[in-house]
């Protein structure tokens, strides 16, 4: 055996050990890894904040939201460190939200009303922003060039708050359909919970679908391009995001018109597409793994397809696969994507390789990778890889979720957290002052309880700097995946 060849062979099989190992016990205490990622939810709450909200040094921000357009945008969620409310990505983090409490609710024993509470935080506010005006979708309130000129707490911002909208003339099939993936999805959390609000939830995802497919476009194309760009352009454009909103629309309602749409559409909308990465931007995997469980549960037809391409990108994860791809990890087991933020899509895999798992196991399946079938308990072996490593198992030996265990980063790249709580510091804050906490090198000031922060390099290296957006900025969409593989572990882990 070549040198070359031999030192290949040995990578793959200590990655081998390293992701597919089987543990004996819980490596962690999954169950407060649980409900400290569902309180950082309540540390990026914009609104009114109720009684009881938990992460206390928060206080109301953004209470005029939508006032100078005549219409209430006041709520929401608040996507990373700034300032601004951004459509695709919060409507992104709600549908997982609502993915994990709709697949993985049973596990979260006393935490699941603070997860239901968390979907329907983001869930009523893009209810007001697809139903407050006709033919009209809200998809963003402030503009984040003006936002990131300064280093504000939220409760202190004196930015615009512009507010931009996507509608029959100036088309967002991609934020549009997203909306309504997130409308469906809530809609199935609380199907049980509360069935009016869940027809409520429904309705207005077939509303807003009607909108996003009627008059077809890709909101970062138009007039939009601007001030979503390059914050959350639609790289993968609105193909994926119409086929995910229909899958959704169908486990919401079990209309039959909606898996025609399916069949009838797929193909166009990336059905064929082999993808490899799941994201507020790119929903083909996402889409693929939701429809292969009507295969696997339900045997509806003409759904293979999707079964195939699930197991194309389950392989793609699993060592010893003919189509194991060793360059989506780093070398001490982390999945790897790209420099920036990549924790959500560690986060995304995560959460794919536990659904579908439970759907593989539920039919008595395997993923079928070239001549190899893989068992879900290989899959869910590997996701709680990804989760340990998150948590603290990994080279750096430190928790990547603040205030998780002993040592986790004090820097965020994030206003609220960097900055005095306006309990602490009364006086306003401003714009420019702000600066001297961003690029300050002491602790953050307040803890985001629950927040995972970007992550680490492609060889695990990871600087705690408040500069460094890339590696310490938390995001909702980041957390929202995690916490439905939390709560699987959680409620399965042997102590």
């Amino acid at each position: 055996m070549a040198p070359k060849t031999a030192g290949r062979s040995r990578v793959l099989a200590a990655l081998h050990l390293l992701l597919l190992a089987p543990g004996l016990a819980a490596a962690f205490n999954y169950a407060d890894a649980l409900a400290k990622s569902i309180i950082f939810f309540e540390g990026q709450r914009s609104g009114k904040l109720p009684p009881g909200n938990r992460m206390a040094w928060r206080g109301d921000s953004g209470l005029k939201d939508g006032a100078q357009y005549n219409v209430d945008l006041v709520g929401g969620y608040y996507d990373a460190g700034d300032n601004v409310k951004f459509g695709l990505p919060m409507a992104f983090t709600t549908t997982m939200l609502a993915w994990s409490v709709a697949d993985f609710g049973k596990f979260m024993g006393g935490e699941l009303p603070h997860a239901r509470a968390a979907v329907r935080w983001g869930a009523d506010y893009l209810l007001k922003a697809a139903t407050s005006t006709p033919d009209t979708l809200y998809v963003q309130v402030a503009d984040a060039n003006q936002d990131h000129r300064c280093w504000e707490r939220p409760e202190d911002m004196d930015t615009p708050r512009s507010v931009y909208a996507v509608t029959k003339d100036r088309p967002g099939s991609d934020v549009a359909a997203e909306t309504a993936a997130a409308l469906a999805a809530s809609a199935v959390a609380f199907r049980r919970a509360d069935p009016a609000y869940s027809s409520r939830l429904l309705h207005a995802a077939m509303r807003v679908f009607e909108l996003a497919d009627r008059h077809r476009g890709s909101y970062s194309d138009g007039a939009l391009s601007g001030v979503v760009c390059p914050f959350y352009c639609s790289y993968s454009g609105y193909q994926d995001e119409l086929l995910w909103a229909a899958a959704w629309l169908h486990r919401a309602s079990n209309n039959a018109s909606f898996m025609s749409y399916v069949h009838a559409n797929g193909m166009q909308l990336g059905a064929g597409d082999d993808d490899f990465s799941f994201s507020w931007d790119d929903k083909r995997i996402g889409t693929k793994v939701l429809l292969a469980k009507g295969f696997l549960r339900r045997r509806l037809q003409g759904l293979q397809l999707y079964k195939a391409h699930s197991d194309s990108y389950i392989c793609s994860l699993v060592p010893g696969t003919s189509s194991f791809q060793a360059s989506q990890y780093t070398p001490g087991g982390l999945i790897y994507r790209q420099g920036g933020s990549n924790m959500q899509y560690v986060t995304t895999a995560t959460f794919l390789l536990l659904a579908y798992a439970r759907y593989l196991r539920s039919a008595g399946a395997c993923a079928v990778c070239g001549g190899r079938d893989v068992a879900p308990a290989e899959l869910v072996a590997l996701a709680r890889r990804q989760v340990d490593y998150i948590l603290g198992k990994n080279p750096a030996g430190t928790s990547y979720m603040v205030g998780f265990g002993d040592r986790y980063p004090r820097r965020l790249h994030h206003r609220g957290a960097s900055m005095p709580s306006v309990r602490a510091h009364p006086g306003r804050i401003g714009c420019d002052e702000g600066f001297r906490y961003l690029h300050s090198g002491a602790a953050d000031a307040n803890v985001l309880v629950g927040a995972v922060v970007g992550g680490p390099d492609a060889r695990d290296g990871f600087v705690d700097d408040r500069d460094g957006y890339g590696q310490t900025e938390p995001a909702t969409y980041i957390n929202a995946p995690l916490v439905g593989a939390l709560a699987y572990f959680a409620g399965t882990a042997k102590h």
